[in-house]
C-alpha cells in the first residue's frame, strides 16, 4: 500500500520523490491495471499533478499506459528495479547463500525464479554435484504451464488474471504429461493452491521431475518461487515431493528477509 501521508506537509506527501514512491507502491499492491480517478480518490493528490506524475513515470519506463482506456500499471524497468533489489548481493541474505544451502541439505539442484507472462525466469541457480544433471543458467525462461515453479506461480495469480493469462496464447505440448487444456490446467492450478506446492511429471522433458514452493512476503503475497528438479532416473516425484518441508523452510527464510 501507499505510504501514509505526513501530516506536516500541504498535500500529505512531501516531495515529489515521496509523491512518486507512493504512486509506484499502490500501483504495485493494485492487482490490475488502475486510472486516474481512482488513483486520484486513494492517493488524495491533485489530479494535475497526478496525471504529471504518471506521465513521468511512464516515459521513464517505470509504469506503463494502457491508451485504450488509460490505466497504468507496473513497467518493465520498475519490475528489472524489484527483481534486481532482490537478488542483489548487496542484501542481508543474498538468495544464492540459502539456494546453495537447500543443495546442500536435499542433494538436488535448485532454482528461485519469477513468473514473466507465461514463462518462468530462473533468476538463480545452484547445481547439484551429481553427475547426471539437466543443466539450465540463470537467466534461462521455461514455459510456466508445464514446469513447477511456473505453475506454483500460475496457481497464485488472481482468479481473472491467471484464466485470462492461461487462455491468450495456445498451451504447447512438450511430452505426453504436458497439459495443453486450459480448464485442466485451472483444475491443476486449483489443487496446487489447495496444497501449497506443485510438482513436474515430466511435462517440460522427458525424463525430469521436479517440485516448487512459493516464496510469500510478510502479507502473504507470492513474490518468487523455489523450484528443485532432478532426472528420474536417479530419484522419483515422489521423493522429491517429500523434500516439499525442506524447501519450505527456505522459502520462508527469504521471505522473511524479503519483507
Amino acid at each position: 500500500m501507499a505510504k501514509k501521508p505526513n501530516k506536516g506537509n500541504k498535500d500529505g506527501y512531501g516531495s515529489a520523490l515521496n509523491k512518486a514512491l507512493a504512486v509506484m507502491e499502490y500501483i504495485t499492491a493494485h492487482p490490475q491495471a488502475i486510472g486516474l480517478p481512482d488513483l486520484t480518490a486513494k492517493i488524495g493528490l491533485p489530479r494535475q499533478s497526478l496525471y504529471r506524475i504518471l506521465r513521468q513515470l511512464e516515459d521513464e519506463g517505470l509504469l506503463i499506459r494502457d491508451s485504450a482506456n488509460d490505466r497504468f500499471s507496473v513497467g518493465p524497468r520498475l519490475s528489472r528495479l524489484a527483481i534486481a533489489a532482490l537478488f542483489s548481493e548487496n542484501h542481508n541474505m543474498p538468495a544464492r547463500v540459502a539456494l546453495q544451502d537447500t543443495v546442500n541439505r536435499i542433494g538436488e539442484s535448485c532454482n528461485i525464479g519469477v513468473l514473466d507472462g507465461l514463462q518462468f525466469l530462473y533468476l538463480d541457480r545452484v547445481e547439484t554435484e551429481e553427475a547426471l544433471r539437466f543443466h539450465l543458467d540463470a537467466g534461462t525462461r521455461v514455459p510456466a504451464h508445464c514446469t513447477s515453479g511456473g505453475k506454483v506461480l500460475l496457481a497464485y495469480l488472481p482468479d481473472q488474471v491467471r484464466g485470462d493469462l492461461i487462455r491468450s496464447v495456445k498451451l504447447k505440448k512438450y511430452t505426453e504429461t504436458t497439459i495443453t487444456d486450459p480448464d485442466k490446467l485451472e483444475a491443476e492450478l486449483a489443487q496446487i493452491r489447495d496444497r501449497g506446492y506443485s510438482s513436474n511429471d515430466e511435462e517440460f522433458v522427458r525424463g525430469v521431475v521436479g517440485a516448487a514452493v512459493p516464496v510469500l512476503d510478510s502479507k502473504r503475497r507470492v513474490i518468487a518461487a523455489i523450484a528443485c528438479h532432478a532426472p528420474s532416473a536417479r530419484t522419483s516425484l515422489e521423493k522429491l515431493e517429500s523434500l516439499i518441508p525442506t524447501i519450505s523452510k527456505t522459502a520462508r527464510a527469504l521471505g522473511r528477509y524479503w519483507a
